[in-house]
């Protein structure tokens, strides 16, 4: 079954100048692909007539649908219906239809139906109308050449809700598509480059309908397995068993699949084994507690945490010993071992976890440079620390040592085996 081809081209100024953030390429891609069509372009171009016919003309030639969104309104500055019309030499003529829905759309509520509103029932002669359910833009679909070319507001609730109900029930019908299977792996503690060699011999086997994608974020890296066939339930047999054969080369990395970060995949775990956790955070500044609060029903594993840092409060608050802090410093493996404990026993909790470092730009010395982190975990069986060096950005470096704490409590709680799902 050969694949089916999309182009998504959003028009609009806005866009190009950083104005407003385009959500609806995003959200059509998913959309597109659990229809089996595979989006391979993304275009944008602002209002200038010119561009728009060259980006209208160049999608038409190198894909089955070309969906754009964007420069619909009653404007002098929306060109998308102009530029349409002659993309496919017709003409634009008020359609009926369309005008008893705006004309409908204004009267309830309470609104008179002005001549530049009027303007927006005004079709080119050669599309299909779509109507819209919620706005006043309707939709417009055209095929010539075997391309299906289909305009939609730029609203991105009118849009998905025109997608939704109308345009992808009709692509489907229109289209002989396959299935698309997507399988995101999750993984942390590897960059890269390194996950890549460690699997190398994995991915040199993949069949040629599975291809893998590394998606690497700050922190961690995912893994996705993206399958093209006929049947969901083979490709989905096929994935699974390709994930079985990755865990014995990356197991100790991969933390989850999906979409579920790596604070849930924690707060499950200790749900499950009905542990607590505090933490005692210095460097981080509260953003390991930010991200495990974010959790919903967190409060079932998650008794509370201290901000320890001014070395008064280390001392005074958590009880860290002035003299470790006089001998080693408040980044120090000495410290950071007595903060974990500590603040395990202040909120009597079954598992305490601490930071403690340089963010930067400011604070580092030749011994310990900006980026320099010292982190912890301690339960009543053992305590387990970790140097990091990072970076020499703050904001990463908060980030960085915050999703190393989570990987740190995984990797030291008793071991679960993962599923696929």
């Amino acid at each position: 079954m050969s694949r089916v081809t999309a182009e998504l081209l959003t028009i609009g100024d806005e866009i190009l100048y950083g104005q407003i953030v385009d959500t609806n390429s995003q959200w059509m891609s998913v959309a597109l692909s659990e229809a089996g069509i595979q989006v391979i372009r993304k275009t944008t171009v602002g209002d200038v007539e010119s561009e728009i016919l060259k980006a209208l003309a160049e999608a038409e030639s190198r894909v089955d649908i070309v969906l754009i969104t964007g420069g619909l309104g009653p404007t002098s500055d929306d060109l998308t219906k102009p530029c349409l019309v002659k993309h496919f030499n017709c003409e634009l003529k008020i359609n009926d239809e369309a005008l008893a829905e705006v004309t409908a759309f204004f009267k309830s509520r309470g609104r008179e139906l002005t001549e530049i509103n009027r303007q927006q029932a005004a079709l080119p002669t050669c599309c299909e109308k779509i109507t819209n359910k919620i706005g006043t833009a309707p939709g417009m679909w055209f095929e010539r050449n075997e391309t299906v070319m289909v305009s939609m507001p730029g609203v991105p609730h009118e849009m998905k809700l025109m997608m939704k109900d109308l345009i992808v029930p009709k692509l489907k019908l229109r289209f002989i598509t396959p299935t698309i299977h997507h399988q995101v792996i999750r993984t942390v503690g590897i960059g890269e480059s390194f996950l890549a060699d460690k699997i190398s011999s994995w991915e040199n086997s993949l069949p040629p309908h599975i291809k893998l994608a590394y998606l690497p974020s700050l922190g961690d890296v995912k893994l996705r397995l993206t399958a093209i066939g006929e049947s969901r339930e083979e490709l989905i047999r096929e994935v699974d068993s390709l994930v079985d054969r990755l865990i014995p080369l990356a197991g100790e990395y991969i933390f989850g699949y999906g979409e579920d970060p790596l604070e849930m995949v924690i707060g499950n775990l200790l749900r499950e084994q009905k542990l607590t956790l505090s933490i005692a955070e210095s460097c981080t500044g509260g953003y390991v507690s930010h991200l495990i609060t974010s959790i919903p029903g967190s409060s079932e594993y998650f008794l509370g945490s201290l901000i320890p840092y001014a070395y008064e409060i280390k001392m005074r608050q958590l009880g860290v010993k002035p003299e470790t802090l006089e001998q080693y410093g408040a980044v120090s493996e000495p410290t950071i071992i007595e903060m974990a404990n500590l603040v395990r026993a202040k909120f009597s909790t079954d598992i305490g976890v601490a930071t403690s470092g340089i963010a930067g730009p400011g604070g580092a010395t030749p011994e310990k440079p900006v980026g320099t982190v010292w982190i912890a975990y301690s339960d009543k069986h053992h305590t387990v620390t970790k140097k990091l060096q990072l970076s020499t950005d703050r904001s990463i470096n908060i980030r960085l040592a915050t999703t190393a704490v989570l990987n740190l409590i995984r990797l030291s709680l008793p071991k679960e085996v993962l599923t696929h799902s």
